[in-house]
């Protein structure tokens, strides 16, 4: 069942999704050469029940912790961990949420550590363009498909394959809501999009194949190739005429400066 918001629920989902935006860059603050996974989920909780809110993350069916620091080839829900140490070049997604006031909120960034591969950096810039082109489909009238459709074209017109296995949802009361909301699809396809609804929209892409395997810890999806991924996530209100977009990226792109990531 998909659940319509009032505006007064939107508020209120707006509100936990500014607490994960301004985790997300108290990442971007840590994020360095040297430091460990397990060092920034710890400050992630900290700052997160710092601002009266819970991570959602933190047991959610069984997960241990309260980000997801996925690292190069792993494509999400990489766990924190003291043995993973960044390092100059690597690349790093953090998923984050927020429960506060019976909803939840939920966003993703992929940052750089350090100086990272020409290449590398331009499958994080078409990711996060392509987050913005499947919110553009996000409107009263539109379909599920139009969103996916966007991401998909946008990213694999560019030589990037988009991951199947791991997709958006709604978000509200329940971190994961319906409906789904996949990065692939075709135009005018799926459900109708009626003002309202709340969504995550989250693109997965890959810098070689699509194909992902899953690890043993029952969590981290990587790459089959062993390629570079990124992934990036917002979650918005569909309206009529345009998206509304609940998270933001504005906080870490204060704290980065003139880096892009």
């Amino acid at each position: 069942m998909i659940f319509l918001k009032t505006d007064e629920e939107i508020e209120l989902l707006r509100h936990c999704n500014q607490i994960v935006a301004k985790t997300l860059a108290e990442m971007a603050k840590l994020i360095k050469p040297g430091i460990t996974t397990l060092e920034l989920d710890k400050r992630a909780e900290e700052f997160i029940r710092d601002n009266g809110g819970v991570p959602n993350f933190l047991g959610y069916s069984g997960y241990p912790n309260s980000i997801c620091a996925s690292v190069n080839e792993q494509v999400v829900h990489g766990i924190p961990s003291a043995k993973v140490i960044l390092k100059e070049g690597d690349i790093i997604s953090i998923d984050c949420g927020v429960l506060k006031n019976g909803f939840n909120g939920d966003s993703a960034y992929t940052f750089c550590v350090g100086e990272v591969d020409p290449e590398i950096v331009n499958l994080l810039r078409t990711t996060k363009e392509s987050l913005y082109k499947g919110i553009e489909q996000a409107c009263e009238g539109k379909r599920l498909g139009d969103i996916g459709n966007a991401i998909q074209t946008y990213c694999e017109d560019r030589g990037y394959s988009v991951v199947r296995e791991m997709v958006g949802h709604g978000v509200g009361r329940k971190l994961h809501e319906a409906p789904e909301v996949p990065n692939y699809g075709k135009k005018g396809n799926g459900i109708m999009l009626k003002s309202g609804m709340t969504i995550a929209i989250e693109p997965m892409i890959n810098l070689g194949s699509r194909n992902l395997v899953f690890e043993k810890d029952g969590w981290t999806t990587r790459t089959a190739d062993r390629k570079p991924s990124a992934h990036f996530e917002h979650s918005v209100a569909v309206r009529h005429g345009k998206a509304d977009i609940l998270s933001s990226f504005e906080y870490i792109e204060q704290v980065l400066g003139e880096r892009e990531f």
